[in-house]
């Protein structure tokens, strides 16, 4: 297939042949966020600049607004009882949606400073909510509102919604971005972005061991990303790690090892796997969603 790169012949088991790429939609600005919801058979995502979220039926392939405005809604998420969590840009919050579609605010602020923008979400199976906060929603007008920065620094953060209480788990990251456990959870992937603000700046993943405190260790190198930066990060079942990438989808091996790619003709910045076995790859990239179904499944919840 000529939109799959295979430079580990381990990648091959990931394709089915008689699959093809799709273009499910296009039409947006900076497509983001996606997340699927299995129980509705739609998919939700973001886009960032034109400051809306997108529902997309899988019935019917109709894509209509889901939320507009959307104070510039960026990565989002499930929790255990299957309520949508957004990081939102604009009100620099991550905001849940209740069964009877009232948003609740989980956090807008840490020890009375303003987040800067909160780009990605992960929940943990404890409930605890992991987000990223760097500084792309308050750069400029575009993906939010120009503002300075009041913490004055780029974080990492647990969010524990039973109590409200947060902690910040990380804080040498230049712009930290996606996030993803692996299956086990005893590992935390870390996306650091920086390089799209300067070439010197950091384009890798990093990988953080998880302490039974919520506490995180380590955080080496796990892979760098090239072309482009790493941004949106999912695991599959088996513990490959699917990153965005500037040409497409990289998938790694659990020891760091580069299999293969998606080759995708635009920038890519988040995707979910989807569908009733989780084994339909959504990919959010810049102009379009696109999906291509694999031999994987991935291990995120609900």
């Amino acid at each position: 297939m000529s939109y799959f790169e295979v430079v580990d012949r381990r990648f091959t088991s990931f394709i089915i042949p008689v699959c093809q790429l799709e273009t499910l939609h296009t039409g947006t600005r900076w497509a983001e966020g996606p997340v699927y919801f299995a129980d509705g058979r739609f998919l939700v995502f973001s886009d960032i600049p034109n400051d809306r979220m997108l529902r997309w039926d899988e019935e019917t392939g109709a894509v209509a607004n889901f939320r507009f405005p959307a104070n510039h809604a960026n990565g989002n998420t499930r929790d255990r009882d299957g309520r949508l969590v957004t990081c939102e840009h604009g009100a620099r919050r991550i905001t849940r949606t209740e069964h009877d579609g009232r948003i609740t605010v989980l956090v807008d602020a840490v020890e009375g400073k303003r987040l800067n923008s909160p780009n990605d979400v992960v929940v943990k199976s404890d409930g605890t909510l992991w987000f990223t906060d760097p500084p792309y929603g308050i750069l400029t007008d575009y993906e939010g509102n120009k503002a300075d920065s009041e913490i004055g620094r780029c974080n990492v953060y647990r969010l524990d919604p039973a109590d409200g209480r947060v902690t910040m788990v990380a804080d040498d990251f230049d712009k930290p971005n996606g996030l993803a456990f692996s299956p086990d959870e005893k590992w935390l992937y870390i996306a650091d972005s920086g390089r799209s603000h300067g070439a010197h700046l950091p384009h890798h993943i990093r990988r953080f061991s998880v302490g039974e405190d919520g506490t995180l260790a380590g955080g080496d190198v796990f892979a760098s990303i090239d072309p482009g930066v790493p941004d949106g990060i999912r695991v599959d079942t088996e513990g490959h790690l699917w990153v965005s990438a500037g040409d497409g989808v990289h998938c790694y091996a659990p020891d760091g090892d580069l299999l293969g790619k998606i080759l995708i003709p635009e920038t890519v910045a988040n995707i979910t796997f989807g569908g009733p076995k989780r084994n339909r790859l959504f990919i959010a990239a810049t102009t379009s969603l696109y999906a291509v179904y694999l031999n994987a499944r991935g291990a995120q919840t609900p």
